[in-house]
């Protein structure tokens, strides 16, 4: 695969657009040989479900038999300009007090994150610094955008083996959303939600500062990074950059509106970039989300009526891909059990 230091285009998306071009494909021979594995295990066909499904797909996405030795949660914060038009019943602030939070211990994420022997990462992604805001001009330029996706780049590192993905910011979900119509149509009505306990009132403001977006960019959304860096934030292309830097080698699970919106940008650019990647669950107050899922092709793997997790989520759903993959090295196959008896009884 090529790597940033190996393409040198003299632009600031020119990397990442080889890169995005480029993506190899998954190991399916990793994966066909796991199904094998589970039907030697299973005595009755379908017994474990989408538990064969999870670990074939983190042998296709690691091009190993599967195995969980480097899990992380990796959770990107960034605040946005568009808070200032009250799209949130969340103060700005609250941001912060979530990073100070999990730093301290006391989130729920970290919480699972112990309970299933899986590392935390919280970036805080100049959280003085909000982005622009997206109805007066594009939320970054290109050159910020394309730095902070190499930032998240960085954080495959270290030998991780599976990452999950998730993210938290005020106005993550309007972005989300702006992002979801400029790619897939319709107006800020189709795609925005109560996020985080927003009224009417205030899922109204969303709806229409999203499509005052979509109108003053309307002459530059044909091009996916376009789309990203004009109406994402700092988190969308820092999980953007993660999802690319970890093909081949990494399997990926998504948390979240904001984390599928800007997987959903990479999918618009190269409809197998996802082949690696899974989703956690979809946000219960976002019905956006629901739908983006389905546009992109990505199936939750659980369904607890959840809001945005702020992690959560994504570190549940990597403690099921850890399960998955124990359950296929540990499980002696079917005949060897049944010859094993039938030893005992002579």
């Amino acid at each position: 695969m090529a790597t940033l230091s190996s393409i040198d285009s003299g632009l600031p998306f020119g990397d990442f657009r080889a890169l995005i071009e480029r993506l190899p494909p998954l190991d399916e021979r990793a994966a066909a040989r796991v199904r094998d594995d589970f039907g030697r295990i299973e005595k009755s066909k379908d017994s474990l479900g989408g538990i064969e499904k999870v670990a074939a797909w983190l042998a296709a996405s690691t091009g190993r038999p599967p195995a969980v030795l480097r899990p992380v949660v990796a959770i990107f914060a960034g605040n946005h300009g568009i808070a200032r038009h009250g799209v949130s019943p969340r103060p700005v602030e609250a941001t912060r007090r979530f990073v100070e939070l999990a730093a301290a211990g006391g989130a729920g994420v970290n919480q699972v994150c112990a309970a299933h022997g899986l590392g935390l990462k919280v970036y805080d992604l100049a959280l003085e610094l909000p982005t622009a805001d997206f109805t007066m001009g594009a939320a970054l330029d290109e050159r910020a955008c394309a730095a902070t996706m190499a930032f998240g780049v960085e954080a495959v590192t270290d030998g991780v083996d599976l990452i999950a993905l998730a993210s938290t910011g005020v106005g993550g979900s309007t972005a989300a959303a702006a992002i979801s119509a400029a790619i897939f149509g319709g107006s800020g009505a189709d795609w925005v939600g109560a996020g985080s306990g927003a009224d009417a009132a205030i899922i109204g403001r969303k709806a229409e500062i999203v499509d005052e977006a979509l109108a003053l960019h309307s002459g530059h959304l044909e091009d996916p990074l376009e789309v990203l860096r004009r109406l994402g934030g700092r988190e969308f292309a820092a999980i953007a950059g993660t999802i690319i830097a970890a093909r081949t080698q990494v399997a990926v699970l998504l948390e979240g509106f904001a984390a599928t919106a800007a997987a959903a940008v990479l999918h618009r650019a190269n409809p197998a970039a996802l082949d690696h990647c899974l989703l956690a669950y979809v946000a219960a107050t976002e019905p956006g989300h629901r739908r983006l899922a389905e546009k992109i092709g990505l199936t939750p793997l659980f369904d607890l009526g959840m809001g945005e997790g702020e992690g959560t989520g994504a570190a549940l759903a990597a403690g099921t891909v850890k399960a998955a993959a124990l359950i296929h090295s540990g499980m002696p196959a079917a005949d060897t059990v049944e010859i094993s008896q039938m030893e005992q009884t002579r």
